[in-house]
């Protein structure tokens, strides 16, 4: 393979031991700490053993995390663009030690590798976000990540690697940086364009990788994320399905595709150029560099967090450094005179150009609408109907909030009732109080449990909307944020209608069939929603009703009358 492009730093660092030093490790982490990672940590883990990440040898250390973070470079000078960092709470960076080896575990308990831990530091992560990705808006989701998801703390050091994090998807398209290269060897390919996408493929994007192979005299990788994305953004079970359809419409063996394990930051510019190293350790001497490359979609004010070529601009300007050439190219639109797709800078002036956005996709995928076969080949449409059905075969959450008194109880109920009744998909309720006695019995009512209690409501009607049926929650749920998790959650798998039951304060004192307001009001029970403790509104709900004056049945079909309009039913 030594005709083939020289990995990011001149070596693809592969951090696999010997199978007698990973049973020796494995051996001795009995008595090492032990840290579970997390999704995107174990995304880095992998790529950083496999190679991905060459030339690292571990998580950074202080030193080269400032050059990262401030000059896109190693302490050495090496480019580097994104931090790669292993973030922990104090309370576990207290239980370590400096100089000391740390088992790092999957959430099943599998020792995947072995921390040498050279330094725990405190970064500055407000300025870490601004350096990285240009600003401090949460609306940014790797921002987000950053400052309210991530430990305080970074550990920085080497790290051996006892096996990979385990895969039992896709495996034989789940190939390491010196499989890969060991495929472009076996097939003679000198020369190798990558593609990168987080989306699902669709025709534009097979002629823009077509053109590019062409124009380069290449073969061509389909590399699509398979780690964390966006939230919101299509499965990856889908995606790779669908990358496997389109792949029959490729010339003959000129296209290999592969998944890549990577936990993306979204981060535009910077997250370009990290894209293109890492393809040059896969073996790559050309990336493709489209338009918003790695976008997360708009800021606070509505507006694009980068400019629709700043990426193509970053990576060009280290051009001179990288050893992988960029591939620049505009959008592409469907020209129907022409029947063909074009760069939209090559497109006439008089030319009638059809185009279908992402969003309209997912529209037309909901309503069951046709999707023309000039956007996209049948079989790929068919395998995206296979996971997004029309709105009313799909799985459905109803999430009632309000007050203790307000009604969600018996207009679920009749809720319940009226879909079992309508019949065609499974129905659950899971009422705050059942919820309590069978889920969290344990817990109490301070402000951490009460977030608990509700994510685990979150969690149960996840699945169940996953599953195509229809979850019914009533629980108070009297926090905004833990019910916008749960809406982010669930929205990844169907539908999610909020139903604020805004009946006032006073109405819900007066009903008081519990006795509960009355103790609250003498002092028995403390923490209680609406009298020494908040209740916060949804600010944007699907539904509000408030049931003064509405019977339970009039109520429910106020429910019912929005999931028919908006197409959750037929």
């Amino acid at each position: 393979m030594d005709h083939l492009i020289e990995p990011h730093g001149g070596t693809l660092c592969d951090l696999r031991v010997s199978e007698d030093r990973a049973e020796a490790l494995k051996a001795a982490s009995l008595d090492y700490p032990s840290l579970t990672l997390s999704d995107r940590q174990l995304c880095d883990l992998e790529l950083l053993v496999n190679g991905g990440f060459s030339p690292l040898t571990g998580f950074l250390g202080e030193e080269d995390y400032q050059g990262v973070v401030e000059r896109c470079r190693l302490a050495d000078g090496t480019v580097w663009p994104m931090p790669i960092t292993l973030d922990v709470t104090e309370e576990t960076a207290a239980g370590l030690e400096v100089g000391a080896p740390v088992a790092l575990r999957d959430a099943e308990g599998f020792m995947l590798a072995v921390l040498h831990v050279e330094e725990a530091y405190r970064p500055d992560r407000a300025r870490e976000a601004e350096a990285v990705f240009g600003t401090t808006d949460r609306h940014h989701p790797g921002v987000a990540y950053l400052l309210d998801h991530s430990g305080p703390v970074y550990l920085g050091g080497r790290v051996e690697g006892v096996q990979l994090p385990l895969h039992y998807d896709f495996t034989e398209l789940r190939l390491t940086p010196a499989e890969v290269r060991a495929e472009f060897a076996r097939r003679g390919w000198r020369r190798v364009v990558a593609f990168q996408t987080r989306n699902p493929m669709h025709r534009a994007h097979q002629e823009l990788t077509l053109r590019a192979a062409s124009e380069q005299e290449a073969g061509l990788l389909i590399h699509p994320v398979v780690g964390m994305t966006k939230p919101g953004d299509i499965d990856h079970y889908t995606r790779v399905r669908c990358y496997q359809a389109l792949a029959e419409h490729y010339p003959d063996k000129m296209m290999t595709l592969s998944l890549l394990p990577l936990a993306m930051r979204m981060g535009g510019p910077r997250e370009a150029l990290w894209h293109a190293l890492i393809r040059k350790n896969y073996g790559c001497t050309h990336f493709i560099v489209g338009r918003d490359h790695a976008g997360p979609g708009k800021n606070g004010d509505g507006e694009d967090f980068y400019g629709p070529y700043d990426a193509q601009a970053l990576v060009a300007e280290y051009a001179h450094e990288l050893g992988i050439r960029m591939v620049p190219f505009q959008e592409m639109a469907y020209v129907e005179e022409r029947a063909e797709y074009l760069p939209v800078d090559e497109i006439p002036s008089d030319a009638t150009v059809k185009k279908i956005s992402g969003t309209e996709v997912r529209r037309r995928l909901r309503e069951g609408l046709d999707i023309p076969e000039w956007f996209s080949y049948p079989n790929v449409v068919a395998e995206l109907r296979r996971s997004h059905p029309p709105k009313h075969k799909q799985g459905l959450t109803i999430f009632f909030t309000g007050l203790s008194g307000s009604g969600k109880s018996t207009v679920a109920n009749v809720l319940l009732a009226r879909f079992r009744e309508l019949g065609g998909r499974p129905v659950t309720l899971l009422d705050g109080d059942i919820v309590r006695q069978n889920l969290s019995s344990e817990l109490g009512f301070s402000r951490d449990h009460r977030n608990l209690n509700v994510r685990r409501i979150g969690f149960v009607a996840s699945e169940i909307t996953k599953n195509g049926g229809i979850a019914i929650c009533a629980p108070i749920a009297p926090y905004r944020g833990v019910r916008e998790e749960n809406r982010q959650l669930i929205e990844g798998y169907g539908g999610f209608v909020e139903v604020h039951v805004k009946t006032p304060l006073e109405v819900c004192e007066a009903r008081d069939r519990k006795g509960l307001y009355a103790k609250a009001r003498a002092g028995q029970i403390t923490e209680f929603t609406g009298i020494d403790d908040p209740y916060e509104a949804p600010v944007d709900p699907e539904v509000a009703i408030d049931t003064t004056d509405l019977t339970p049945m009039e109520a429910a079909q106020e429910v019912l009358f929005h999931l028919e309009n908006e197409g959750y039913l037929r």
